[in-house]
């Protein structure tokens, strides 16, 4: 049959079995804006309030659902709002695909009204791209583009479509998805040595990031620290891989990580990376990191071998593939003087409770955890709140800690949280934020409203731009040069003005009182937490640091 380029993007998302698209009308795309009103009922656009937030919503619907995200947007600034939340995706290995419109082909290089080269802006911050002015190209540019997006190490694909494309017409047949790119396989003699490693080892750690759970490997993790009888810690991109309460879980790995998980990599003679990249906010000294082990890699990605840190052996595999293989090879045995000496280190923790206000972070995040299911989505922004709530969650699941890890983007959790919303409408999503991050997309409360979405955002409020407040207070003498910013934002009047619920809490008993209530309702709740400034996310390993830097009170 033939069909109009406008009508073959419609036609390959329900191929690829899309149901949802988020993102924001506008000239060049209106051709395709005008074909969704004929398939509605089969694809359900979410409109966003911006363009940023739109592609934090395919996002955290990505990262909720383990779906490809979806998302468009218009050419010119339509174009570049998208760049944060595609590079965002792009740091953190989600897939999503952005499909963007175009001046018509006779006006491109020509400086249009809002023509923009947006395909060579995201070359650096996506894993392929594509500029189709033909419209022969369309249909197998956008398959690809799926294909590409959940191949190998995910990540964001753009497809940029000239308007003239989306009206032209051609003869269009409807085809199975295209197979993902095969995961690359263990090599058997590389697991046969990375098993005699671990059975001779005496200390060994395991050290894992976001490409155990993108394996969804959790349950071989678990078998081989097991048995083993080796410790496991963390990237903030693997939260819930290990059940917060499992006995080999260290917890958090890093700059705000804890103290037994940085003691027992600087103590270990093995250290077995998993689906990780030793990123500067693991390895803060990269040099130092580890000095004393023999380091092992086990990655998808072959370009993050030695990339960060020098190994001494790698595996380019999929992590499940390579775990499947590893725990048969593995002896049963019991390291009881290292898990002695892990055991005393846990006993060393950050301060909990500082500065003069009755509410303190680590009693919000326990009274959520107390407060809600083991399927509930968490979603953060970034700043002090986004590793409060990394530290003190009862992380079980994976899917269910959505966080901007590698590019750290101030302002995604909103959008994020939207995503999550609407790709798990069964699930509870509970966003939390800053007064900082906040104030950068509180606007999207109109699609929360729009959409009666019943996502609970506590704001921990203390009134500055805490994490570089806190880094000032440490490192910078107290000289607070812009952090102090002296708004007067009433929350609570905001989120009323945009039609939904707010509460203010300034002590224990009011946030569960306010909690309780707004988890009763049906539509967007904020609670506005008034903490103190001086509150720390602790511990903390300064950057270029070591574990004999650490900062704990």
């Amino acid at each position: 049959m033939k069909l109009t380029g406008s009508e073959i993007v419609a036609e390959v998302l329900l191929e690829q079995e899309v149901d949802t698209v988020f993102g924001y009308p506008g000239g060049t795309i209106l051709n395709i804006y005008d074909t969704l009103y004929s398939y509605q009922g089969k694809i359900r656009h979410i409109l966003a309030s911006h363009e940023q937030h739109a592609a934090h919503a395919a996002d955290g619907y990505a990262r909720a659902t383990g779906k490809t995200g979806v998302v468009f947007a218009t050419s010119g600034p339509g174009a570049t709002n998208l760049v944060t939340g595609i590079a965002t995706a792009f740091m953190d290995s989600i897939p999503m695909v952005a499909i963007t419109c175009n001046v018509p082909d006779s006006l491109v290089g020509r400086d249009a009204f809002q023509e923009i080269c947006i395909t060579g802006v995201t070359m650096p911050i996506t894993k392929h791209n594509y500029f189709v002015n033909k419209i022969e190209d369309l249909a197998d540019a956008l398959r690809n583009a799926f294909r590409i997006a959940q191949s190998g190490r995910k990540g964001p694909v753009l497809v940029d479509i000239t308007k003239d494309v989306t009206a032209a017409t051609i003869e269009y047949e409807k085809q199975t998805p295209l197979a993902v790119t095969e995961m690359p396989k263990a090599d058997m003699a590389d697991i046969e040595k990375v098993a005699e490693l671990i059975n001779k080892a005496h200390r060994p750690i395991v050290y894992f990031g976001g490409g155990v759970a993108a394996s969804c490997a959790s349950k071989q993790l678990a078998e081989l620290l097991q048995k083993a009888d080796m410790p496991g810690t963390y990237t903030m991109m693997a939260a819930g891989v290990l059940s917060y309460d499992d006995k080999k879980n260290l917890g958090l790995i890093g700059m705000h990580g804890s103290v037994a998980s940085n003691k027992a990599v600087d103590k270990a003679d093995l250290v077995l990376a998993l689906g990780t990249r030793f990123s500067d906010r693991v390895a803060l000294n990269m040099k130092k990191f580890a000095k004393d082990a023999t380091i092992v890699q086990i990655d998808i990605d072959k370009s993050e071998i030695n990339k960060n840190v020098l190994v001494d052996l790698s595996v380019v595999s999929d992590v499940k593939d390579a775990l499947t293989k590893l725990i048969p090879l593995v002896e049963k045995v019991e390291r009881t003087e290292w898990i002695d000496k892990l055991r005393e280190w846990k006993k060393v923790r950050g301060d909990k409770k500082e500065g003069n206000a009755k509410l303190h972070p680590y009693e919000i995040v326990t009274s959520v955890c107390d407060l809600t299911d083991k399927e509930t989505i968490y979603v953060t922004d970034v700043g002090q709140h986004q590793m409060w709530a990394a530290q003190y969650l009862k992380h079980t699941n994976t899917r269910c800690f959505l966080t901007s890890g590698g590019l750290g983007t101030m302002g995604f959790g909103y959008g994020a949280a939207i995503g999550a919303q609407i790709g798990c409408p069964q699930k509870r999503v509970i966003h939390f934020t800053g007064d900082g991050s906040f104030h950068m997309n509180l606007a999207e409360a109109c699609t929360a409203i729009s959409n009666n979405l019943p996502i609970i955002t506590v704001i921990m409020n203390n009134r500055v731009l805490g994490m570089v407040y806190q880094w000032q207070t440490t490192f910078y003498g107290k000289r607070y040069s812009s952090t102090t910013p002296e708004r007067k934002t009433d929350f609570v009047k905001v989120i009323e003005g945009f039609g939904g619920k707010g509460y203010r809490a300034t002590n224990p008993e009011e946030f569960e009182a306010a909690f309780k209530e707004a988890l009763k309702s049906e539509g967007p709740v904020w609670i506005d937490c008034v903490i103190s400034r001086e509150e720390r996310v602790l511990p903390m390993i300064p950057n270029g640091g070591t574990v004999n830097d650490i900062i704990v009170g």
